[in-house]
Order: C-alpha cells, then structure tokens, then sequence
C-alpha cells in the first residue's frame, strides 16, 4: 500500500504537528485552531483504533517494520478506510519525539465536540462530574481522568489554570482513559456553579466531615471538587460545597491530590455497591 512521503520539516502537517507539541498556550491554541489533538506512540493509538475520529496516521519505513505498529495502521485502514497515512523520513522523527528509540506512531484526533463547545453554551451538566481546580501538573490530571474512568465517573471538567487536558503530556499519562470519558476545559467557577445540578464535595483537610462518614450523600450523583496541588479548593467553590477530609496519619500533611482522587471516588463506587 503507498503512503504519502513527508521529507521536509517545511511541510504544513510537519509543522501542525511541531505546534501541537508546544506546551502551555501556545498547544491549546494550536489544538483549537485545528480541532486536533496529538496522539503520540503505540498504545495511545491501539487505544482510538476504529475510531473515526482518527483521521491521520503518521509513521516511517522503521515504523512500519515494527508488527504492532503494522497491525494497528492497518487495522485502522481497514475500519476506516478513509484515513490518510503519512510515512515521515526517519530523521524527521528525531526532531518529533523526546523519547529516544519510541516507537515511530502517532496520529491526529479530531477533538470531541464537549472540548470545542464554549462553556457558555452548557446551561446544564447532570449526574456525577469530577472538577479539577487549578491543577497544573499533567501527570496529576492524567492520572485522575485514569481513575475516573475506571471508577465510572464519565464527566470530567477542568476550570481555567489547569493543565490542558488534551496536551501531548496529559494524553501520555491519561493511557488512553479520554476515549471514555466527556472532558470539558477551560471553565470559570462561575459557569461551574450554574451549569452543575449535582452537590459539590470538597477535599480539604479540615473539614468537619470525614469521607468515611457519609453515605447518603453518596447514593446520589455528586460532584468531586480536587483542588490545585499548592492552594487547594479556591474559595468561592469551597463556600459552596460541603467539605470533606480523607482520614489520615497525622505525620503525614497531604496526600497527592490524584491519590485523594482515587480514594473519594472509589469511596463513592463502594458506598453504592453496598
């Protein structure tokens, strides 16, 4: 099967790809611009195979020797034929990718419509959502979006300061959980408080309620506010929502917020089992 050859970094995608591999602004911008997201590596794109959204496929002649990476081109092909493949020259993918000897895979994703549609236009969010404040460090987000897939917690909503959900560092660490959930970024906690039906809990170390106390509150949808990992809840969510602490060693000052995550909502998952 003949692939299109990109051989010069002066070409249009080479250089989109270049943009959406800038940290900070300048990728969200690029990602909002183009309605794409980067997805780099095999497992990233085994993850989305089948998936129509994943209109482009970028590999190389070393890639395409590799049998996981032939197996997911063309597998992808084959559900969606209308996808178009590009084999980059192999010193094209030293100036892509950190990671030394990484497999040559990535591809552009359309971006799902909950991450181009202005938080404005949401007038309501119903069920359970997990709200992230201000948290900047993308390992901590990709592992919270893992842990709510995991726990069931679909809708996942990040307030403006937050690392961008969909930059190349938080799809890594996510591991392929954005595929199950509806991610919604770059809220104000204003737009929070209107557009949210479900009460909202609250970590924070010196709340009256211990997460281990509540169980009615749990039976029905709620919604998990994890603070950023510096400041914690800002205030104008704190006063609106019911605090609660994780009980632990007093040695100990904090958990990591994507740990506190983990136990709130699995916390949640075992109170409704019960």
């Amino acid at each position: 099967m003949h692939f299109d050859l990109i051989t010069s970094k002066e070409n249009p995608l080479f250089k989109e790809i270049r943009l959406l591999q800038a940290t900070g602004s300048k990728g969200q911008k690029a990602r909002l611009a183009g309605g794409h997201a980067l997805l780099e590596g095999i497992h990233l794109i085994q993850t989305w195979v089948g998936d129509p959204g994943l209109k482009t496929l970028l590999t190389s002649e070393i890639g395409l020797k590799n049998a996981e990476i032939a197996e997911a081109v063309y597998s992808h092909i084959e559900i969606c034929p209308d996808t178009k493949v590009f084999q980059l020259d192999s010193s094209l993918w030293d100036l892509l990718s950190d990671l030394v000897n990484a497999p040559h895979m990535a591809g552009l994703l359309d971006l799902p419509q909950s991450c181009l549609t202005p938080p404005q236009s949401i007038s309501t969010l119903v069920g359970d959502v997990v709200i992230l404040d201000r948290i900047q460090d993308a390992g901590n987000i990709g592992s919270i979006l893992r842990t709510a897939a995991a726990a069931g917690f679909t809708q996942v909503l990040a307030l403006s300061g937050c690392a961008h959900l969909w930059s190349s560092k938080v799809l890594r660490a996510g591991m392929g959980a954005h595929r199950l959930l509806n991610l919604y970024e770059g809220w104000s906690n204003q737009q929070v408080l209107s557009a949210i039906t479900a009460p909202l809990l609250a970590t924070t170390a010196d709340a009256e309620s211990d997460l281990f106390s509540l169980k009615k509150e749990l039976l029905h949808p709620v919604a998990w506010v994890m603070g950023s990992e510096g400041q914690g809840v800002s205030e104008d969510l704190l006063a609106q929502a019911k605090g609660v602490s994780i009980p632990i060693d007093p040695r100990v000052e904090s958990l990591n917020v994507s740990t506190a995550a983990a136990v709130c909502l699995f916390e949640t998952v075992r109170v409704r089992r019960s």
